[in-house]
């Protein structure tokens, strides 16, 4: 990989200030910048299939689609242009033999697991897997034709409970660890063999010159295997339950990733701040707010930024409007802080947040 991206002058910049977020050292500050005009070496705006499954599926209209969505703007700061290679939300469920159902707007899992008894063993099999080859389609294409200007990501996995979720419903699941917790870690301990077997795949084919890759969900890079974690349905366990159910199989994942972001989605699961800020390698916390409550830069979110930072974590916050970027970085601190805007903005919103930050950066 060059020092630069074609779409990304910057990009040896942007990976310094990215490890020194990871580090818990530095700002990041994700903004994209609408441009007046497409960039000239894109294709126009692809026609929309009429069918849902090649929506996400068909290859070279991904690409098409996201080349263009690139296109429309520039990567300012630590944002990066990159190939969204997911299919849904929890691409290894879909691996691992979950029946998809596809929508405009997501792709819904439903479960094969009637009864656990009879179920047996949870195993990838690549080559038997349509789902995975359908991602890797879309990762080869992406790779074919992005030709320095773009990175190609990691799709969103998503693992241990969420993805036994995905195979099994959620409402059983949460019956199984009462009733059948061996059962429940036997094959959460096979769901974290079957993501490294998945991941380790996909890793080959994407990292950089660096050993790094960008992962699609939260817009982060690293120089290593990088990848964003979670556990959504926490929100309805113990911290003492997520200790047993959760924390051992993170903690695996932490320790052969270099670089993890832990996903913590909605005011339900704030109880498990601190078993998560118990896992030694896990390197940062993203923070959701769900829908009906203030975005990710509202100053009702500052304790708990500066709690997950006084935890020895990075932060991520998402969802954060350009006029609360500079009092969330004087409430926090700008060390360890990652600031996902809201959307692109135009030049001079960008302009001014280039200029309030500067002082920031150290």
């Amino acid at each position: 990989m060059a020092d630069n991206l074609l779409w990304k002058p910057d990009w040896d910049v942007a990976r310094r200030n990215l490890l020194r977020w990871w580090q818990g050292e530095g700002l990041a500050l994700h903004l994209t910048v609408r441009r007046a005009a497409p960039r000239p070496d894109v294709a126009a705006r692809p026609v929309e299939p009429t069918d849902c499954e090649a929506w996400w599926t068909d290859p070279v209209y991904r690409c098409n689609r996201a080349e263009w969505r690139m296109a429309n703007v520039d990567f300012w700061a630590e944002a990066f242009p990159y190939f969204d290679t997911q299919i849904g939300p929890g691409s290894l469920g879909a691996f691992l033999g979950a029946r998809l159902e596809f929508d405009w707007e997501t792709v819904w899992y439903w479960p094969i697991i009637d009864d656990p008894a009879d179920y047996g063993a949870i195993r990838f099999e690549p080559e038997r897997s349509r789902w995975f080859a359908a991602h890797m389609a879309l990762i080869e294409e992406g790779l074919r034709r992005s030709q320095g200007r773009y990175l190609v990501g990691v799709p969103d996995l998503i693992e241990n409970l969420d993805t036994l979720a995905a195979l099994r419903g959620d409402t059983p699941l949460l019956f199984d660890l009462i009733d059948r917790p061996c059962w429940v870690l036997e094959r959460l301990a096979e769901i974290n063999t079957a993501y490294f077997e998945a991941f380790d795949m996909i890793y080959e084919r994407v990292k950089d010159a660096e050993g790094g890759n960008a992962f699609c969900a939260f817009q982060i890079w690293g120089p290593g295997k990088t990848a964003k974690l979670q556990c959504d349905i926490s929100a309805n366990l113990s911290p003492e339950m997520f200790r047993r159910f959760v924390q051992p199989y993170l903690v695996a994942q932490c320790e052969r990733l270099d670089f993890s972001l832990y996903h913590l989605d909605g005011t339900n699961a704030l109880q498990q701040v601190e078993p998560l800020l118990e896992i030694p390698r896990l390197n940062g916390i993203e923070w959701t707010p769900q829908a009906g409550r203030p975005g990710g830069g509202d100053p009702c979110w500052y304790d708990l930024y500066r709690r997950i930072r006084r935890g020895g974590k990075s932060v991520q916050a998402v969802g954060v409007q350009p006029n609360e970027v500079i009092p969330l970085i004087d409430a926090v601190g700008p060390e360890g802080l990652y600031i996902i805007l809201s959307g692109a903005v135009d030049a001079h919103t960008a302009e001014a947040l280039m200029r309030g930050i500067e002082p920031y950066r150290g």
